[in-house]
């Protein structure tokens, strides 16, 4: 009866939990004000010469932390960990991110994407999102044009449910089940999960970066592709 109890509680804070994340999301619907939304404009117009590459099909390891997953099974595993709204991360995308885009589509490395959501209700939203793109088999355009986007300023108000619904359109996602997807905060289950998995692989903060599972520290000041794939092809 104790056991039973005990459960019942955890499914209950589990409910509580999840609640509180679609809340979030929900709140970014129409979160635009008319000058936010010439501000948006002004922002996406760096996607207009975004040319989007071919779908390609990712999986949800749910046994290593729920991560958005290329290529399962591969001898070669990356594992990487960021938040969207993470600056750091994005000094690691634009130095790394076409090299573990082709990583990823000419099948060298199974690749795993941690998508967290530790700095603010922002950061739930586009990881939300992004768990939403990966549906549609968009997961590595979206990942690259919100980084291309990314607001200089976290929680600035930026990527509101809209935001994210046209950064999708602007990388080719278009469907309805997308903005629904994104609206309803569909995935803040997996939002979750990413998140609760942190202390099991002991993540402390972003970008952190596994190759076969040892952590990659970068001897430089700075991300380059050059050291980087060094690491991970063992040079």
């Amino acid at each position: 009866m104790a056991k039973q109890q005990a459960k019942s509680g955890d499914n209950v804070t589990r409910w509580i939990v999840i609640a509180m994340v679609l809340l979030v999301v929900a709140t970014g619907v129409g979160f635009s004000l008319m000058s936010q939304n010439n501000k948006q404009n002004e922002s996406l117009a760096a996607l207009d010469s975004f040319k989007p590459k071919a779908a390609f099909t990712s999986t949800i390891d749910v046994e290593n932390g729920s991560a958005i997953t290329f290529n399962p099974g591969l001898p070669k595993t990356i594992d990487v960990w960021e938040d969207p709204q993470c600056p750091v991360c994005k000094y690691f995308e634009d130095a790394n991110g076409e090299y573990i885009d082709s990583l990823i589509r000419e099948k060298k490395a199974t690749v795993r994407f941690h998508v967290l959501s530790f700095l603010g209700d922002e950061s739930v939203r586009a990881a939300n999102a992004s768990f939403c793109a990966a549906d549609e088999g968009q997961y590595i355009d979206f990942h690259k044009a919100l980084y291309r986007v990314q607001s200089p300023l976290e929680n600035s108000g930026f990527w509101s449910n809209d935001t994210l619904i046209a950064i999708g359109s602007k990388v080719g996602i278009t469907s309805e089940k997308f903005t629904k997807c994104v609206n309803d905060g569909q995935k803040v289950e997996l939002v979750k999960a990413n998140y609760d998995s942190m202390s099991k692989y002991g993540v402390k903060g972003t970008p952190t970066v596994f190759i076969d599972g040892k952590l990659w520290e970068r001897k430089s000041s700075d991300f380059n592709v050059e050291e980087f794939s060094a690491a991970v092809e063992g040079k």
